[in-house]
């Protein structure tokens, strides 16, 4: 039976819907189900008692949880659950925590699936998901979300950028797109999250955002994409296309949105793609290194720009829809782990291994729908790279954080270090290593023995 998490869409309908949504309840109790009459500012009832709200839905929709807000959220949620947990796994830039919510059981069984909200400061929608997400699955009482939670651990991240939401910028205080530095690292934000990743290895990384429309051509209420990279394992690979193509996207559809592919333009007339504007098999984008480390990975973007009249003239409208939008998306993802938890497990496990055996070809560009040439292919990769010792004290930091393994040369041999090809990241050794990689971090010598 689908595991149907309709609490998400409940929630969100009690607190920032004038007239609440139609879509069934599962997982709720029965006083917590909004009736017709729900309005905007009602309070979160479950089990007789009243939960903590967003300032998102204390304004139904007429402006985005604040930071103190959500820490105040954040700390009532953990007070009222008692399978929650809340932790700081990195500070900005600007002093500000990255806070980790840890919601679910330890089982060394469980399926692990990591929410990324707010990488772009500028893009909130996919963050009051995120918040209230929180805490309907913190709080839901029901044996379904109890048996989905004995065997799922959700991991969020529901502001991965707190300087730049602050702000309201798509960079950090720095300026620099946190999306882009899942290879170098330079940022705070970036080490926080490759450190999440290597320690809990997460099988499914979902990732949300927000993207600006080209009307009639690139315009549906809600996008996504899976990694692009040619890097991701087959199994990793299909299990993305799954999730997006058969749960996130029919999810959407389901709930009265719209959905297309992340990055293509249609024909408005045939349907047809017309040109791709974005989405490419960068290894630095978040979903690309997600395929390339072993989790399935997903993109979600919601429309931005007011699709009516009504919401140019009330932005609360344009906010509402965006945010029913990625809680129906997610939706689809907790009905992908509930159902085919065997299965991402299997890819996941699969492709962690693949890497010991250290066979076939690594690329260094290209695409699942741009190949890599000829130049771009490692066909017969080293077993390994020799680096310097400067070169090793430069990036030993950021191989430990990308859970790559390194072998320190003995002092008679010159220092350094070897890292070999035969591990588990096998195919990101070259990505940071090789001087033919794009976005290398330095140009170790590649070895025919090791």
């Amino acid at each position: 039976m689908p595991i149907r998490v309709g609490y998400s869409r409940s929630f969100v309908a009690l607190a920032v819907c004038a007239a609440a949504l139609a879509a069934p309840v599962v997982g709720v109790p029965a006083q917590a189900a909004p009736g017709r009459g729900a309005t905007a500012r009602e309070a979160v009832v479950v089990r007789g008692l009243s939960l903590p709200r967003t300032g998102f839905e204390e304004s139904g929709g007429e402006r985005w949880t604040s930071r103190p807000e959500e820490r105040r959220f954040l700390s009532a949620v953990d007070r009222a659950s008692d399978r929650m947990s809340l932790r700081t796994i990195g500070t900005t830039g600007q002093g500000r925590p990255v806070r980790l919510v840890r919601i679910g059981g330890d089982r060394p069984t469980a399926n692990v699936m990591l929410l990324i909200c707010s990488q772009h400061g500028d893009e909130p929608s996919g963050r009051e998901a995120c918040l209230t997400t929180i805490r309907d699955l913190a709080t839901a009482d029901d044996a379904v979300t109890r048996r989905f939670l004995d065997r799922t651990t959700v991991l969020v991240v529901p502001t991965a950028n707190p300087d730049g939401r602050a702000a309201d910028t798509r960079g950090n205080a720095d300026g620099v797109d946190i999306n882009r530095d899942h290879i170098a690292l330079r940022t705070a934000e970036g080490r926080a999250m490759a450190a999440l990743i290597r320690d809990q290895r997460p099988d499914v990384i979902y990732d949300l955002h927000e993207y600006g429309a080209t009307p009639g051509y690139y315009d549906k209420e809600l996008l996504s994409l899976w990694p692009r990279n040619l890097n991701a394992h087959p199994t990793v690979y299909r299990e993305a296309h799954t999730l997006s193509e058969t749960y996130v996207r029919p999810a959407a559809h389901d709930a009265g949105f719209s959905s297309g592919v992340y990055g293509i333009w249609t024909d408005p007339v045939t349907g047809e793609p017309v040109k791709q504007v974005a989405g490419d098999g960068q290894e630095r984008i978040l979903r690309n290194t997600a395929g390339i480390k072993h989790s399935v990975g997903l993109l979600v973007e919601t429309r931005a720009d007011p699709l009516t009249d009504a919401e140019k003239q009330d932005p609360a409208l344009n906010n509402r829809r965006r945010v029913r939008a990625q809680l129906a998306a997610l939706d689809g993802a907790y009905d992908y782990v509930g159902e085919r938890r065997g299965r991402i497990e299997s890819a996941t496990g699969a492709a962690r291994l693949a890497g010991f055996a250290d066979r076939g070809p690594v690329y260094l560009a290209g695409a699942d729908n741009a190949p890599a040439t000829p130049g771009e292919t490692l066909e017969d990769p080293p077993c390994g790279y020799r680096l310097s010792a400067a070169q090793y004290a430069d990036v030993k930091d950021e191989l430990m954080l990308h859970g790559v393994v390194s072998r320190p040369v003995a002092p008679g041999d010159g220092h350094g270090a070897i890292v070999p090809l035969r591990q588990s990241q096998r195919d990101l050794v070259p990505l940071l290593l090789d001087e033919r990689a794009a976005y290398h971090l330095v140009s170790g010598q590649p070895l025919t023995a090791c």
